[in-house]
């Protein structure tokens, strides 16, 4: 099942089943994500991402930031992470997707992506550190990248296309039965930033 170029519906599940996936399409005017792909380029304090695999440490071309309201620790890949305090453009779009989704987010996970040829494998993100099925809310900005679900179980896919200034929801037990990934591709050549505003729970 592909979806491109489409009027998108937000109450529209994207998913057949076991799972709940809203795409509303550009959230932000056109210049507005363009001043904000370009803040966040040049104002967050990206770092090369790292992972443990087979006990041994990974640096991705991949850059990553995690922001909060609270020092929280993220992990993933086995790597731990603390949270740097939003900055007034972060604080802004968490407001401005809460408003438009009626969700709460306390933290964000940001990935910049320099080309296509960057991408991310499939995955869920089921870490305990984040609230069971609790949404999952994906601003992108730059590059328009394909994205992709796959059942974990029927393998039945399902792929959009994130347009700059776009949202996705991804909540209810979609991370249990669905896994997604940022196929790579050789046909762009530009970044692409993307804003995954999540909900950690407070110990």
């Amino acid at each position: 099942m592909k979806l491109f170029d489409l009027e998108f519906n937000s109450n529209t599940n994207l998913l057949p089943k076991e799972g709940t996936v809203n795409y509303y399409g550009k959230v932000l005017s056109q210049n507005d994500a363009d001043y904000y792909y370009q803040s966040l380029f040049h104002n967050i304090a990206w770092k090369n991402d790292e992972a443990i695999i087979f006990g041994k440490k990974i640096i991705t071309k991949r850059k990553v930031a995690w922001y909060a309201e609270e020092e929280f620790t993220y992990t993933y890949s086995k790597v731990t992470k603390k949270a740097i305090p939003w900055t007034k453009e972060l604080f802004f779009l968490k407001e401005l997707i809460q408003q438009k989704t009626g969700e709460y987010f306390n933290s964000c996970l940001l990935n910049l992506y320099h080309s296509g040829n960057e991408g991310m494998a499939w995955h869920s993100d089921g870490e305990k550190d984040l609230k069971k099925n609790g949404a999952i809310g994906s601003l992108s900005f730059g590059a328009e990248r394909k994205f992709a679900f796959k059942h974990k179980e029927s393998k039945k896919k399902v792929d959009l296309y994130l347009e700059h200034g776009s949202l996705l929801i991804m909540k209810d037990e979609t991370q249990t039965h669905w896994l997604h990934r940022l196929p790579p591709t050789k046909k762009i050549n530009t970044p692409r930033i993307n804003l995954t505003f999540r909900s950690i729970i407070k110990s």
